[in-house]
Formats: C-alpha cells, structure tokens, sequence
C-alpha cells in the first residue's frame, strides 16, 4: 500500500514524491495530457494551453505550470476543458500551413496526432496564413515557418540544451514569428547543424533535410560504384520507425535492407571508429609526455567542432586534429577500393548513413576533397532518410533475410560501436591507453565510470604509474561551463571527450523523433550489448586495422596517415563581416552605439542586451537622436564583459545600466555642444 502524500485526480487518490509539476503526476497516473510545449529536459514555457485542467477552488490552470500540493482536487476532462482544447488547437490549425500528406514530420507529428485524439475534424475558424519563405541555407536542415505553432520547443533546446540561441521570438502579437536573429537565414547565423531544435519541434516547422532522390539517382548511374557506410548509432534506432522496440539491434535487417536497395558494398563506419582510436590515442599519448596542448579535445563531433571554432576558436590546438570516423572512412574507401577494383577515385561514390545532421556539413568542408575537389564522402543521409529509402522501395523490413556487413571495412570491434553513446570515445581511448602504456590490456574491458546520462562527468584513471583525468560532456551548452573552467584554470584534466546531442549520436537530430529519454537509454544499452557480443573489444585488436597500416599508413602519425585521416581547424569567430544598421538614421549628428555580435560576446548576452537597448531608445523616443549598429569584433570578443562602444568609447563592464548610463551621458555632452 502507497504512502505518502496524495492529491485527488478525477475523484481518486494520487501519490506524488519529486514530480516538478501535476502534469508529471497525471501522467505517472497513465493520463496523457495533450500538450506542445513541455518537455522533461527543458524548463516549463506553458505556452500551447493544451494542458489545461480544473483544480477545485482556482478554476482552470496549466497543469505544467501548477506545482503539486497535498489534497489538491483535479479534473482532467470535463466538457469545458475539452472544448478549450479543441478551441486551442483549431485556432493553431487555422494559422497553420496544412500540407500534411507531403510533409516529412507527418508520421511523428504531435499537431496531427492530437488533433486526432481530441477529436478535431473541422477548423471553425478562417484561415489566417501568411506564406513566408522556406529556409534551406544549411546543409541539414530546413525551417519551414508556415508550419510552426510558436510552442518555442526549438527556442529553449538551442538555449538551454546548446547554449547557442541561433533562433529566438521575434516582433509581437499577430506578427510573432521563431527565426534567426536580424532576419537572417539558418545558415547565416551561429547554427551548428546539430537538430536538437527539429528533435523537439512537434509540426514539420523544422526538420532534417531530404535528400534521398539524389541517392536514387546514383544508385541508377550503371557508370558509378556506389558503397555505404553506416554509424553505430544507425542501427539500434532505425527499427523503432517499424514499429520495433527502442533499442532493438536491427543490423542484419539494416545491410540486408541497403543490399536490396542497390548499394554495391555495405560498411560499417565503426572500422573507421577503432581506426580513429588508434591516431588519436597515440595524439593523446604525445601530448601526455610532452605536456603539451593539453587537455585534448576530441573531434568526432561535427556540430562540436563548428561550436569550437565559433566559440573557443583560441583552444583549437587543444582540438585533436583526427578527422571524424565517416571523413576516415571517406578518405580510405576511395583510395584502397579504387585500387582493389581498377577504377578511378570519381567513379566511386561514397554514400553515409549517419544519425546526425551535422556530417553533412563536415561532409562539405573543402579540406575532405581531393584536388579536384571531389569529396571524400559524396552523400550523408540520416537515419531517417534510410528509413523513407527501406519505404519507398516496398520492404518488409521486420522480415528480411539477415545480411552482414562486407569485408575488410565491415568489421570492427565492440570499441568502435561504442563511439555511438555518450563516454564511448574515452571507453575505447583508454582501452587502447592501458596496452600502450603499461604493455598489459586492461584485465576488465567494461569502464563503467565513463558512462552515464550526467551531462559533464569527470574520471580518473589509473593505468600503472600513469594517472589520465578525463572529462566527458555531451549537450554544448555543458561544454562551454566545462571549457570556460578550463581556460580559467579551474579544472586541470587531460582528455575531454565533446558530444553536441544528448546522449551522444544516439541522441542525434537526425534519429528518428523522440520525446522520452528512455528512448535513449534504451539504445545506449543496446550499443553496450553489441560490445558485449563481440568477440574482440579494443581496437588495436582489429587485424584488418593492421593490415591497413601495412598496406597503406605504414604507422600511427606518419606522413600517409596524416594526409588521409588528420585535418585542420578555421577560426569562424566572425559571423559576418561589416556592419548592420538597427536602429536610428546615419546622420552625423545622432550618437551612434555599436554592439558586437561575435560569437563570445553572443555567449555573454550581447543579442540580449541589443534588444534591450533598441527598445528603450524606441521607448525614451531617442530613434531619431540615436543609431545602433551591430557588428563582429573578435578583438572585443576577447573582453571579460561584452564588447559595446558609445561614439567610440568602450562602455566599460558593458551592461544595460553602464551601456544606458553612457549613453545619456553623450547625449547630454552633444545637446550642450548643440
């Protein structure tokens, strides 16, 4: 028997402990609240009304908002509580851009599934839809505005997940929209592509791209080879879009499902994972003896690493210089198959399967070409993708044949698939470390320490008279609280781990869609399984790994090695160039206030202290007196406080009092000159 402390919901006895808000506690009662807005891992917005129930004695209340008391009476479906709903949702539907049997989101979309569960048939009220332009600047993603319902789902996981706050509110009332700053385009402003704001966004507003007709369409070339490569991460997610449960491992129906779909060779990126091992491991180790460039920061992670070169671009010598598991991959399937089958290097394309969409991006970067400029990896699909590809083409996924991966770069080691959870990366590091460095492999493989849901997790670890200490982080904005420690001398580690998702690549936005962390757990687990099912669990133990450095790299670091598996880093901390007028006029007698954008005084607040300023000079009526312009000043970004000047002047511990203060002061110095 329950004890405890109770509520009452619909006339019976609820307990409650450490839920945050009734909602928790409905539905821990097994009652599903509709809702947009809430999501466990953001903070409480209570914008979409949708949760909407009746406590006796205060009438109606978002259930999200509300905080549990003791003998609370809650109903949670009265006639006036389901006709708000319907109300609440037609009025969304009315705004909304209806094009639901084209849409990309319409499988997972939450507008569609309640509106189906409330019983929403017909929308009573005029359509009220402006037709605004579709975004598709970035390499992963597309925001398509006509289809958002401003539950601001996106706008807390860029701030509160990343850290970044690549999109915001803007204007008020009827005009309100979700875009980038200044009206820029996605791809114009500080996104890092990782999809954590198309992972909560509950329409088809945001959404990976789709790309999957350029596939079809190589697979069709008779003059092309086409090969595939798929992340870890892949395979313990793709079945639950067939309806299998989370964390199922579905990879022999995945290589047979991409055999039928006309792929030549099917390989598995976790060969390129125990390969990207070995480099960085022995980076790592250089670095130990020589105490230098330390700690090191590890480079898998597409969306991290455009993050390190937007916001920390002076750590980039900490940045290992290892490609990525898929850029490895790229660069080594062209050369050695080219060989092996006699063809040129063009003739070969090299499709990704990824749970991220972020390694399209990578995929882009110039420095992954060869000198004619082809790409080391040609296509990236996500997960999801592959799963309209195994659609399209009519399989019965749950009853395929199994297949296995083609060899040599089909195989790998349980150290390699690890790199698809959060802490994989350091697992497999150290598994290699302890053989380098003491001569003996570690008697136990499993390094639970490593891993965990924690957001930062900090290790040390004894390998003989070597002590290692490790840092793990996944979510960007726990990366820039780690790193800041770091450059501030308080916190002295060795090794840090960065993945952008939660959860590491199986929390990627390019996965399919997820609103319960179980989910990711679930895969996690399942990764940890494959290890455990694998006959061999450090990567210096793969033999075609070895064979490679024979045939190929000669030794971990040499010259071949570098050219084919290393890169380098681009200081991206101007986001613009120039100057963007704001506010106010250019004539010569205004007072012109100039605030920098760059990324690090982004990170302390400066669009935040921007608006501010706008709206009180519209405010105090000073629009005609004052010009504000915006601009990025990597000098300035350097400063402890944010970069802003006042006719020239550097406002000193930049505020919006001191930045108010000098400004009031000037414009009393130019009337009395006046």
């Amino acid at each position: 028997m329950e004890q405890g402390t109770f509520l009452y919901v619909n006339g019976k006895k609820v307990y409650f402990d450490s839920e945050r808000n009734v909602l928790e506690i409905l539905r821990k009662a097994n009652i599903d609240m509709p809702t947009f807005c809430y999501h466990s891992e953001l903070s409480v917005y209570g914008a979409c009304r949708l949760c909407v129930v009746e406590v006796e004695g205060r009438g109606i209340v978002s259930s999200c908002s509300t905080k549990p008391e003791p003998g609370l009476r809650i109903n949670t479906s009265t006639s006036e509580l389901r006709e708000i709903r319907k109300i609440s949702l037609e009025l969304l539907l009315a705004s909304h851009h209806q094009e639901c049997t084209s849409c990309i989101k319409s499988s997972s979309c939450k507008l569609q599934e309640i509106a189906r569960k409330l019983g929403v048939t017909e929308v009573r009220f005029s359509r009220t839809e402006k037709k605004l332009p579709v975004d598709s600047s970035t390499h992963g993603l597309l925001r398509n505005p006509n289809k958002c319902i401003l539950c601001g789902d996106c706008v807390r996981a860029c701030s509160e997940i990343q850290g970044i706050g690549a999109i915001d509110f803007a204007y008020r009332g009827h005009d309100l929209q979700v875009m980038p700053s200044f009206g820029q385009l996605l791809g114009e402003v500080q996104c890092v592509e990782c999809g954590q704001c198309a992972r909560v966004c509950p329409t088809g507003a945001l959404t990976p791209k789709v790309t999957v007709d350029q596939i079809w369409s190589v697979l069709e070339n008779k003059e092309k080879v086409v090969l595939v490569q798929v992340a870890p991460a892949v395979r313990v997610a793709l079945g639950e879009v067939f309806n299998l449960d989370p964390g199922t491992d579905c990879t022999e129906q995945m290589v047979s499902a991409l055999k039928l779909l006309g792929f030549k060779k099917v390989f598995d990126t976790s060969f390129a994972a125990d390969l990207t091992i070995i480099e960085e491991t022995n980076e790592f180790i250089q670095r130990k003896q020589r105490n230098k460039n330390l700690p090191l920061l590890t480079s898998c992670c597409p969306g991290w690493v455009k993050f390190a070169e937007l916001y920390f671009p002076d750590l980039l010598g900490h940045l290992s210089t290892c490609r990525s598991p898929q850029q490895m991959f790229g660069a080594i399937a062209k050369r050695v198959i080219s060989k092996q089958l006699g063809i040129p290097r063009e003739r070969i394309v090299m499709v990704s399967v990824m749970p991220c969409t972020a390694k399209r991006g990578e995929a882009s970067r110039p420095e992954f070409a060869d000198e004619l400029g082809i790409p080391d990896v040609d296509f990236v699909i996500t997960t999801q993708e592959l799963a309209l590809m195994i659609q399209q083409a009519g399989l019965d996924f749950k009853n395929l044949p199994p297949e296995s991966f083609d060899l040599p770069f089909g195989f790998k080691t349980g150290a390699g698939v690890l790199f698809g959870a959060s802490g994989g990366v350091s697992e497999a590091v150290i598994r290699f470390a302890a053989e380098k460095l003491t001569g003996q492999p570690l008697e136990q493989n499993d390094i639970t320490e490593v891993r965990g849901e924690n957001g930062i997790r900090h290790v040390t670890f004894a390998l003989g008279e070597h002590v290692l200490r490790l840092a793990i982080v996944h979510g960007l904005r726990n990366a820039r609280r780690l790193l800041n420690e770091v450059k501030k001398g308080k916190l002295a580690v060795d090794f840090i781990e960065v993945m952008a998702c939660p959860g590491g690549c199986i929390g990627g936005g390019g996965q399919p869609v997820y609103n319960d962390i179980s989910v990711r757990k679930a895969r996690a687990k399942a990764l940890y399984r494959a290890d455990k099912n694998l006959q061999l669990h450090r990567s210096q133990d793969n033999p075609y790994i070895g064979m490679l450095y024979e045939s190929v790299l000669r030794e971990p670091g040499s010259h071949e090695a570098h050219t084919l598996l290393h890169t380098k880093y681009i200081n991206r901390a101007s986001l613009f160039e120039g100057e963007v007028i704001l506010s106010g006029s250019e004539d010569t007698n205004v007072v012109e206030v100039k605030l920098c954008l760059g990324p690090q005084c982004l990170s302390k607040g400066s669009d935040e202290l921007l608006n501010k300023i706008v709206n009180y000079i519209a405010e105090e009526g000073l629009t005609s007196r004052v010009m504000v312009v915006a601009h990025s000043n990597a000098e300035g970004c350097s400063q402890e406080s944010i970069y802003a000047t006042v006719d020239g002047e550097v406002v000193e511990r930049c505020s919006f009092e001191t930045l108010r203060e000098a400004l009031l002061h000037r414009l009393s110095e130019v009337k009395e000159i006046e």
